[in-house]
């Protein structure tokens, strides 16, 4: 079947408006785009709930991990008041207890993570007429309140888009919650209808796509709507590797479930086996097996089995088909990576959608439930894009130069955990951003959506990146007084140090340096552009760990503290502060300033920046250092001497007491420990440092420097 002859069927105009271009000049004629775009989408959310019987189905739990559906009906139109109040285009709210009632909904964290939670929730016409409310208000800003062009990430009227996408969202997941809503609390309605074509289930094969080179993510001028997610830049070279002609319809499945797929334990991942056997599963969620045979629940009727449209599983059951697949073809089967996704996107030449009716089972362009696998041909394969949803290997991670949005700062960042898989290609009701190819949405791995799956073989390893954002207190100050802004133009700290001892050296040999205390390892990098090799030795495995990943991988992400609860996110990359082409001369150990390892000697150089005073015996520590460095070479000291009993006991401060009736300072100390094996090659002097804790509270700080050279054996 030709991709022409595939929807040749179709409405002449598509059922929902494509989400806007923002790249306009002509004020009057975004404004009126915008409002059409929002009211459409407002319309559309609201007459899925008219697929309810009664108001009792707006109470009835579908699942028992979400809340009742009457929380999503209002959910999406206080997610409008709360973003437009905190991007300033609302003064003042609607319904504050409304506004507070609906606006966090449930993420549940396991499959057994239930939601008891009782709430006093409105009647559905008093949500109706606060939807109502929230209409008007949104319709008179966009109307009347000032507009400057583009309407780009930084632009308050980011928000309005960003509202009208987050409904699209919630178009999607309200309908499988529907789905999943018992048969008598919901009805047929004329713009929900399903597809009724079917017939029997193709056989699938796999078919080749060539190596290729993909670069993807927008940049932060894109014309179009985009989660903060989808921002910043990934390059990737993607081997060769065949997939599936088809996603796996309902019949292909069905040899894994009759070959006791969801029995035999190997077959699954231990989290998908401990999901498995929570849930009890034999078969999947929407498939029914009564003595009229096996039924396929759609969004508001069961209906025979469709054997010949795509199964709609989780990650953990499409994962356990692939073994099984695997053990019985004797190749390697699993699914596709995003970045295969995409090569077979570029390789059948996906575009963006149009206003034309698309080619593809997406944007309810033709139907409100999926449809046969080999019904919408995309060059030699079928749903590349549309149907439903894939599944892929990949946990969501952010591109390189991602930033956070302010204005929804919790939309992707709790999804960075290696738990919440990507799925691509959009499903029948993919609206809006969700049907643009950048889009990138994630769930847990045991969460249903309108998903399934295609296979690949491939005998590539899937290498999964390190998405995390540290939000460890200490660690993220760290990584921040290393990596992040300079404050009240105090420069870094660690990088000035490291510097101070590359000018010292002049022309010293340079092989081998040492850096004391290297916490999340700076000054290691900034010594590595001078010095053959590098050590970086900490006391604290916690800290060393941030700088062994920017060597792996050369980025760090981490939260800071705003103010009270409420973070800012960052990402730093070694390539940005020149520093990348070196890393690989840096190691970091974990070990005792105080008792090193003999390993750790014949060094040109020592640093030891902010340590001194946080070491529990430091005169153990001078008397021994000059044991670690060649003849001529340098020891570089930086401390504020900030003295503290829970760091160091008191008999062995360096200084800051009275000895023999008269002050004796930390630096008197310092000199009467050195000066056999060191001379003092410059008078001191302070380096300041800024350690930021929130927005407005920082630690201005004094570091007093000595520089030190090793001396000869005959001085």
């Amino acid at each position: 079947m030709t991709a022409e002859k595939a929807y040749s069927f179709s409405h002449s105009e598509p059922a929902c408006l494509r989400t806007p271009r923002l790249d306009t000049s002509d004020i009057a004629a975004i404004r009126m785009e915008l409002a059409t775009y929002f009211n459409a989408t407002f319309d559309r959310y609201e007459s899925l709930f008219e697929t309810l019987k009664s108001d009792e189905g707006f109470y009835q739990k579908s699942i028992p991990l979400r809340h009742p559906l009457i929380f999503y009906y209002g959910h999406t139109a206080t997610f409008f008041v709360n973003k437009l109040v905190l991007a300033g285009l609302l003064s003042q709210r609607i319904n504050p207890r409304f506004e507070s009632m609906f606006a966090v909904g449930v993420d549940e964290m396991s499959w057994d993570d239930l939601n008891d939670a009782h709430y006093a929730w409105p009647t559905v016409a008093e949500v109706t007429a606060y939807r109502q409310q929230v209409r008007a208000c949104v319709n008179q800003l966009i109307q009347s309140a000032p507009l400057q062009l583009p309407i780009n990430w930084d632009n308050p009227w980011w928000a309005i888009i960003m509202c009208i996408e987050h409904e699209q969202i919630h178009l999607e997941t309200s309908s499988v919650l529907i789905r999943q809503q018992q048969l008598q609390w919901v009805q047929n309605q004329p713009e929900w209808q399903a597809s009724e074509l079917t017939g029997p289930a193709p056989e699938n094969s796999l078919l080749p796509v060539t190596a290729g080179d993909i670069h993807i993510g927008k940049s932060f001028d894109d014309a179009y709507y985009g989660w903060d997610n989808e921002y910043g830049k990934h390059q990737a070279e993607v081997e060769a590797f065949q997939a599936s002609k088809y996603l796996v319809s309902n019949q292909e499945f069905l040899a894994f479930v009759e070959a006791g797929g969801y029995v035999t334990k190997h077959y699954w991942q231990e989290e998908g086996l401990q999901w498995r056997e929570f849930t009890q599963a034999e078969y999947p969620t929407f498939w029914i097996k009564n003595q009229q045979g096996w039924q396929l629940r759609l969004m508001t009727e069961v209906v025979p089995m469709r054997w010949d449209w795509p199964v709609e599983v989780n990650y953990h059951e499409a994962k356990a088909f692939c073994a099984w697949k695997a053990e019985t073809t004797g190749q390697t089967v699993r699914l596709p990576t995003e970045d295969e996704w995409y090569r077979l996107a570029q390789f059948v030449d996906l575009q963006e959608l149009d206003e034309k009716p698309a080619p593809a089972n997406i944007h309810l362009d033709h139907f409100a439930s999926s449809c046969p696998v080999n019904h919408f041909a995309q060059g030699d394969f079928f749903d590349v894009r549309g149907n439903v949803w894939q599944w892929t290997e990949t946990p969501i991670y952010p591109f390189a130069g991602s930033q956070v949005h302010r204005l929804y700062d919790d939309f992707t960042t709790p999804t960075y955990d290696g738990k919440h898989n990507l799925i691509k290609g959009g499903s029948w009701i993919s609206c809006g951003n969700e049907s643009r190819l950048s889009s990138r949405y994630a769930f847990r791995r045991h969460f249903f959506q309108h998903a399934g799956f295609r296979y690949v073989v491939s005998d590539t390893p899937v290498v999964n990146l390190d998405s995390n954002y540290e939000t460890d207190k200490m660690l993220s100050e760290y990584a921040e007084f290393h990596y992040g802004e300079s404050y009240f133009d105090v420069p870094n700290f660690q990088k000035t140090i490291a510097q101070v001892a590359i000018d010292r050296m002049a022309d010293k040999p340079a092989k081998r340096a040492l850096d004391l205390g290297c916490a999340v390892g700076r000054a290691s990098f900034e010594l590595a552009k001078h010095f053959d090799h590098v050590t970086g030795i900490d006391f604290s495995a916690r800290l060393i760990n941030l700088g062994v990943k920017l060597k792996r991988d050369g980025v760090i992400r981490y939260a800071v503290a705003d103010e009270g609860d409420l973070l800012l996110y960052r990402e730093k990359r070694l390539a940005n502060f020149g520093l990348a082409d070196n890393a690989h001369k840096v190691e970091f150990m974990q070990g005792d300033a105080c008792n090193l390892k003999s390993v750790y000697s014949h060094y040109d150089l020592v640093l030891a920046a902010n340590l001194l005073d946080r070491l529990y015996d430091p005169i153990l520590f001078l008397k021994g250092i000059h044991e670690r460095i060649n003849a001529g070479g340098l020891l570089v000291l930086a401390s504020p001497y900030t003295w503290l009993e829970e760091h160091t006991d008191k008999a062995n401060w360096l200084g800051g007491f009275k000895k023999d009736g008269e002050s004796f300072s930390t630096l008197d100390g310092i000199k009467s420990l050195l000066e056999q094996h060191f001379k003092l090659i410059e008078p001191p002097f302070s380096q300041a440092f800024v350690i930021r804790e929130t927005r407005r509270k920082f630690q201005h700080t004094l570091s007093e420097v000595t520089i030190w050279e090793r001396r000869h054996a005959e001085q």
